[in-house]
């Protein structure tokens, strides 16, 4: 699995790089965007995967989300990786902003024309962290996952589906219950089918009434003034009630006058990365 350097960049004492290779999972070529804390030179560190929103390519987060000071001071990689596949030629890929590309919700698809390339969740479980480890001075044992709103709803998915395999979570506006909001119906009824039974798989408020893995705890910023979030495409208040009946510890913090944004995020990354620190350094 060779990578191909796009770019580097001394930041924060460590470096902020960007790398393209071939995927074996989404059969074509993938970028993503990898923080090296001034620590990976001398040591194995641990590693936070940060995975994006809608739209979102693997720039978005290492440009405006100001995590790579608090990175270096933890010594911390962060893995950004792109949202979706690119360029696969798929009928329909490029027509909408919340569905193909830019918009791969972290699902393996199963329908046609789209199970041979959006497999995004194999991708960010399986195939990236092996490239990282190989590639980098990273401690797989010491890995953490976190993300904004679609990427939020990924990260929540990751940790729920694999317990023990990331040592936190935490999210910016996620989407807690797409079987339940329009931008889920879409991306689940496209990539996954019409058999809903199948979407909750994928689904972080249903993994929640479920998961019996070892303690998980959750950190959650949500913007009060989040557009998305007065038009029912979040759902916090399900994902919430349900951790509580199910004792999963989660810090829920609305914010007032936040909104769906980066500025938001950029707000409150040094809370999340210290979160991730606490768990990941201990």
């Amino acid at each position: 699995m060779s990578l191909t350097q796009v770019s580097s960049n001394k930041c924060a004492g460590g470096f902020q790089k960007v790398f393209e290779h071939e995927s074996t999972e989404l059969r074509c070529k993938m970028k993503f965007a990898v923080y090296l804390p001034p620590k990976a030179e001398t040591d194995k560190c641990p590693v936070l995967y940060w995975l994006s929103g809608l739209t979102c390519t693997e720039q978005n987060f290492i440009t405006k989300a100001g995590s790579q000071v608090l990175a270096a001071e933890h010594g911390i990689i962060i893995v950004a990786p792109d949202t979706s596949p690119r360029g696969c030629n798929i009928e329909g890929e490029d027509e909408s902003w919340d569905f193909g590309t830019g918009a791969g919700f972290y699902v393996d698809a199963t329908e046609d024309p789209w199970k041979k390339n959006y497999r995004m969740y194999s991708y960010i479980t399986e195939e990236l962290p092996k490239l990282i480890n190989s590639n980098f001075p990273s401690d797989p044992d010491r890995m953490s996952v976190s993300g904004h709103s679609m990427g939020g709803h990924g990260a929540l998915i990751c940790a729920l589906k694999n317990p023990g395999k990331y040592k936190t979570v935490s999210a910016f506006a996620p989407i807690c219950n797409p079987v339940q909001c329009p931008w889920g119906q879409k991306a689940f009824s496209g990539y996954l089918g019409s058999d809903r039974d199948t979407w909750q798989a994928y689904d972080a408020t249903v993994l929640a009434a479920s998961y019996s893995g070892p303690p998980l705890d959750v950190l959650i910023d949500q913007g009060r003034d989040d557009q998305f979030l007065s038009a029912n495409q979040l759902l916090p208040d399900n994902l919430i009630a349900v951790c509580s009946e199910k004792k999963i510890p989660v810090v829920f913090r609305l914010q007032p006058g936040y909104d769906h944004s980066y500025f938001f995020i950029y707000s409150f990354m040094s809370d999340h990365i210290k979160h991730h620190a606490k768990f990941l350094n201990a």
